[in-house]
């Protein structure tokens, strides 16, 4: 028995997440769309604008793309968030930002 499970874990890997380089493969991916995950849903437009509700707040803020990194800002009426470039990555429909060019913390957001 347990090498039929560990048969079937090693020819079913779990999928990995795919990094995103380019503005074109992220907007590919989220416009149009909506992005949330506990208590965030924001909208990234292409345009360099985003915007939507953070914790019951109305958040809006600026983004582009600076070599490999999506570069952000954001601002609500308790708190503006400075810029910060972050690394990108997709599985499925989870999309990971990694804060501070990838060393910093993590949020996983579901594109819907």
């Amino acid at each position: 028995m347990r090498v039929l499970i560990l048969a079937l874990l090693l020819a079913s890997p779990a999928a990995a997440f795919e990094a995103v380089t380019t503005r074109d493969a992220f907007l590919a991916a989220v416009e149009g769309k909506r992005l949330t995950g506990d208590g965030i849903s924001l909208r990234v437009a292409p345009d360099g604008t985003l915007g939507g509700r953070g914790f019951g707040l109305r958040v809006t803020g600026t983004w582009d793309w600076r070599g490999p990194y999506f570069c952000r800002t954001l601002d609500t009426v308790l708190r503006d968030f400075p810029l910060n470039c972050q690394t990108v990555a997709i599985q499925g429909d989870v999309v990971r930002f990694q804060a501070d060019e990838g060393q910093g913390d993590v949020a996983d957001l579901r594109i819907r």
